[in-house]
């Protein structure tokens, strides 16, 4: 097995508020982890632990077999792509600019090798060229979220982390980007750490899922093994809203 994220015995909390208690979690190369429940279970800071914006207060986090504690994490950081709800594209920056922020960190690009990154970014996110001199505020919701993971990807990083990424986006521009990431994933055999409330999104893009409560993972399994054997009335309930949603057993 070639482990990539590794989480040993991890607890985090926020003053008396403990929202991880002694989670741990092993993620494959080329794994899709969709991780679900409800707000303030822990997902956000699990997922954060993975590029070092949040600290653990026991236990340790391992990216490819080095300990964050031991690492440099501006530097690690440039290595893990992340796309949150919204994109949070920068407003005074063209798409071009954009995508080529974090590769341009550490070293300047020419105007050809700008072009060519941005071409490409555009290319895999199925983009058209003609939005690269465009500013965010001239894109449609979809769009903006597209170029958030083209941006997350411009560095070509091993790994993804994915908070809410379509959470802003109309219904069907959703299932669009839901399409077009798991062919991406496919394609790029990328590691995708990926937070939803929505169980339906979760069937339709996980490889394996974590259905997470009260700062524990609860549930972890594929699809099939969380509708054939749901833990207890809890996720029954959460599987229950992805059929209303999602149509049935077809989820």
């Amino acid at each position: 097995m070639d482990k990539v994220i590794e989480i040993r015995n991890c607890s985090a909390a926020y003053g008396d508020n403990k929202v991880l208690r002694r989670v741990s979690l092993d993620i494959e190369r080329g794994e899709f982890v969709v991780i679900i429940g409800p707000s303030g279970c822990g997902k956000t800071t699990l997922l954060k632990m993975i590029n070092g914006l949040v600290s653990p207060a026991e236990g340790e986090v391992l990216v490819d077999g080095r300990r964050l504690a031991d690492c440099d994490l501006v530097a690690l950081r440039r290595r893990i792509g992340y796309a949150v709800q919204g994109a949070k594209l920068f407003p005074h920056m063209t798409v071009a600019d954009n995508i080529c922020y974090v590769p341009g960190l550490d070293r300047k690009l020419s105007a050809e090798e700008k072009e060519s990154l941005t071409r490409r970014m555009l290319e895999l996110t199925e983009l058209p060229m003609e939005l690269a001199s465009r500013f965010p505020g001239q894109l449609s919701g979809g769009q903006k979220q597209r170029v958030g993971i083209a941006r997350a990807m411009a560095a070509e990083p091993d790994i993804l982390l994915m908070d809410e990424p379509f959470g802003a986006v109309d219904e069907i521009t959703r299932k669009t980007l839901q399409a077009e990431l798991s062919a991406l994933q496919k394609k790029t055999g990328i590691t995708v750490v990926f937070i939803t409330h929505d169980i339906g999104e979760a069937f339709v893009l996980g490889s394996r899922i974590l259905v997470m409560k009260e700062g524990v993972i609860w549930q972890q399994g594929t699809k099939e093994a969380l509708l054939g054997t749901p833990r207890d009335e809890f996720v029954r309930r959460l599987i229950s809203a992805g059929n209303a949603l999602y149509g049935g057993a077809g989820i």
